[in-house]
């Protein structure tokens, strides 16, 4: 980290997989943090499939240097920073075709480079699955913790081990697990009907002594809002919920 930054607490968001949701997960839990009043900044290291720009709605901004390696992050309506490769090339949907030790450098340099000053917390978007850019996040970043964002289909609680197996390994404590699409919601009656079946969460958890931080529904309006850069005009019972489990952190 750069001599004009400090970071107090710098908290990953992991998926073993990818599709569940991760991206959204990084920013309801940034912005119920800056809604307690922390300072909050997020790290997109997902180079090759970037969310956090849009999620944000801040696609159509681009981060700039000051000729002296440092890099000013794009900093949303409610002062919530962030940096994302998606800030620094010509069009958002230009894909990003490196190999891993470049994506590594790339991560390394929104660490080291980008003027972060004073915050609280730093959620980093990791990259989905164990592999190789997860693997020098864990071992070259300053891990606080991570929270693991699963989906309910049996397949996944093997996935989700893999996760825990590897922050385990790493000495990166587990903060908790969050389960999207959980199930869906009778606008009429307010049933949950499990469109995946029945979820696994509890067993996953119990194995591997986890804390459940939520169980969040297949929601159509969040769906919608982040698609629109949005997402901080939602709210629901289980958000109000969550956001009270973010004190914790």
């Amino acid at each position: 980290l750069n001599e004009y930054s400090s970071v107090k607490k710098v908290i990953g968001v992991v998926s073993g997989k990818g599709g569940v949701g991760k991206s959204s997960m990084t920013t309801l839990l940034a912005k119920a943090a800056n809604a307690k009043g922390l300072a909050v900044g997020v790290l997109d290291a997902d180079i090759t499939g970037p969310s956090i720009p849009r999620l944000f709605n801040l696609q159509h901004e681009k981060a700039y240097g000051d000729g002296q390696n440092q890099i000013y992050p794009v900093v949303d309506e409610d002062g919530i920073k962030t940096m994302s490769i998606n800030y620094l090339i010509e069009e958002e949907n230009t894909p990003v075709i490196w190999r891993g030790p470049i994506i590594n450098s790339a991560i390394q340099q929104f660490w080291n480079d980008v003027l972060w000053e004073d915050l609280d917390v730093l959620f980093i978007d990791m990259p989905p699955g164990t592999g190789d850019v997860p693997l020098t996040i864990f071992q070259s970043l300053p891990l606080d913790g991570i929270v693991i964002v699963t989906s309910p289909q049996e397949l996944v609680s093997m996935i989700v081990s893999k996760a825990v197996n590897m922050a385990k390994k790493m000495n990166v404590p587990i903060l908790g697990i969050v389960e999207n699409m959980s199930y869906v919601q009778c606008p009429d009656c307010g049933k949950k009907i499990f469109v995946f079946g029945k979820s696994h969460l509890q067993d996953v958890a119990d194995k591997y002594d986890l804390k459940i931080l939520g169980q969040l529904p297949l929601d159509s309006e969040l769906t919608q809002l982040s698609d629109m850069g949005m997402i901080e005009n939602y709210s629901s019972d289980w958000l109000d919920e969550f956001e009270e489990k973010v004190k914790n952190f």
